[in-house]
């Protein structure tokens, strides 16, 4: 094993130096005033409520989700159907997807991006649909998908999911199962 030198000796010692004194003076400074930085509750949502810049907006938890979809599931399956159910939150971000034993491959992706444009537009995915004659170029928002099967889910009147089913012979039975998920969540 090779001796290190003096220099090599004093660069070393010299670093250890300065990061343990760069280390302490950091643990120094944080609590230098010595009393408590987070503001108490109270004063924080006092401070949001007059804090213009600022909005709050109501989400659905993944277990709301997860209900919804289980429920939307086992009406389609109830009646025989093989399908694919996605939930989507506020922002068009997938909290929950079940694809049904059977469903088809395509399904899965359909049921996604009708949750999406249902929650995008604060409407059902057959309303949507009907838009096309008068606005065809909606069809051209990519990630949204205008056939029945989507339905939003609304707190206050705001949307804060959205529902998409896809794998029924039918758009109609597909957002009629959209409207049995999200009836799980007003019970």
């Amino acid at each position: 094993m090779k001796k290190a030198t003096s220099r090599t000796r004093a660069v070393t010692g010299g670093a250890v130096v300065a990061a343990l004194a760069l280390g302490g003076f950091g643990a120094y400074s944080a609590g230098a005033t010595g009393k408590d930085t987070a503001a108490p509750a109270a004063t924080v949502a006092e401070a949001d409520a007059k804090n213009r810049d600022t909005t709050r907006s109501t989400h659905l938890t993944v277990e709301a989700a997860t209900k919804a979809a289980q429920a939307t599931l086992k009406a389609a399956e109830k009646e025989n159907q093989r399908v694919s159910v996605a939930v989507v939150d506020r922002n068009g971000n997938t909290l929950v997807t079940l694809r049904g034993d059977g469903a088809g491959p395509q399904s899965y992706e359909s049921a996604v991006k009708k949750a999406f444009t249902a929650v995008s537009w604060n409407a059902p995915t057959s309303v949507l649909a009907g838009r096309l004659t008068s606005t065809p170029n909606l069809k051209d928002i990519p990630g949204t998908l205008f056939l029945a099967g989507g339905a939003p889910v609304t707190a206050k009147g705001a949307p804060i999911a959205g529902i998409g089913v896809a794998g029924a012979p039918s758009g109609d039975l597909d957002e009629k199962f959209a409207q049995a998920g999200i009836a799980t969540l007003t019970r």
